[in-house]
């Protein structure tokens, strides 16, 4: 096994995603089953996300679904990727993450983004404008201000059962994020396993920029994305089928369905469009063999330095997608304990 391979830690970040012919409920007992699978195979983390008002996504109230995998297993760290918190109350979601860390001490985490809905008609549901990403760090600094007791927004005002408690913050990098984060002194999580230049840039000002915090001492870096592990490249490649067709649907018909099965996929008649965002969708993602996926892995822990690899991977198929995940999970070296000492 690769030294570079054994020295990050593996998470999982699931988004609820519907399949064709299958309802919410279902797609939310499925992430349940997969968090009690992957505390199973050795994953050190198992995240939710927050999307309001977007077919074929189930995960809307990621604290309550949060609880609902917390309470189904026992080690495994449970929390948010993330809780977007433009789009609420600080001291609610203090009070929210409290109720979690005292129900499931040392086991949660929370991990904050800076979107907003994605659309005109989702951001007047919530309250909300594009302009409300602008006061994420002020948003963030009552937030942290609610657990220490140190908030100066509104004296004599106390959260709880969150205040004195410790529950571990992360920033989603999107805009500003790295910068944020840096200066705040919390870990960083930022999208991109092939290690774009771009992306490389962000972390590598966010590490040189890091102010040590209460919250954590030293820069921690998780970068997510999607990794589909199979017998063969083909088979591999299938797994990031429904995904990469439901983005392009997305982006042409403004509404993003249930996964379908690849084999429907390759069936359909798509635009030129449609076969151009399609296209797009199966690019940029770590896909193969075992042997292929952890080459990859390895390339991407040297460009970016990563401490954590974070998995977002959807497709239609539940059993390949389980079976990606045994297969990533022997790959690393995992173990059902984790396999790595634990920590935030």
């Amino acid at each position: 096994m690769s030294s570079l391979i054994a020295s990050v830690r593996f998470s999982v970040l699931d988004r609820s995603r519907t399949r064709e012919g299958q309802g919410a409920g279902a797609a939310l007992r499925d992430t349940v089953r997969l968090a009690q699978e992957a505390e199973a195979l050795g994953y050190h983390r198992f995240w939710v996300s927050e999307h309001h008002g977007v077919p074929g996504v189930a995960g809307s109230a990621p604290v309550v679904l949060a609880a609902a995998v917390a309470g189904a297993t026992s080690s495994i760290r449970v929390g948010t990727g993330g809780v977007m918190l433009p789009n609420h109350q600080p001291m609610v979601v203090a009070e929210q993450f409290g109720v979690l860390e005292s129900l499931f001490p040392g086991r949660v985490d929370m991990g904050l983004g800076r979107s907003v809905g994605f659309t005109d008609g989702i951001r007047r549901a919530l309250g909300r404008d594009k302009e409300d990403a602008g006061d994420f760090a002020a948003r963030l600094a009552e937030l942290l201000g609610w657990f220490t007791g140190a908030q100066t927004t509104h004296p004599g005002v106390h959260a709880r059962p969150a205040e004195g408690l410790r529950v571990p913050p992360y920033v989603l990098a999107t805009g500003e994020g790295p910068d944020i984060a840096a200066a705040a002194g919390l870990p960083l999580v930022i999208g991109d396993l092939k290690g774009r230049p771009k992306v490389v840039a962000a972390i590598e000002r966010y590490r040189s920029a890091f102010r040590p915090s209460a919250w954590s001492r030293e820069p921690y870096v998780v970068v997510a994305g999607t990794v589909a592990v199979a017998g063969t490249e083909e088979e591999a490649a299938r797994l990031l089928v429904p995904e990469a067709w439901a983005l392009a649907y997305s982006r042409t018909r403004g509404v993003f369905p249930p996964l379908a099965p690849p084999g429907r996929v390759a069936e359909t008649t798509m635009t030129a469009r449609q076969r151009e965002f399609y296209e797009s969708g199966l690019r940029g993602h770590i896909h193969g063999t075992e042997e292929q996926v952890r080459d990859a892995l390895e390339a991407a822990v040297r460009e970016t330095g990563a401490d954590e690899i974070l998995v977002t991977t959807s497709t239609h198929d539940r059993a390949a997608l389980l079976d990606s995940y045994r297969r990533l999970a022997r790959l690393a070296g995992l173990t059902s304990t984790g396999g790595l000492a634990s920590a935030a």
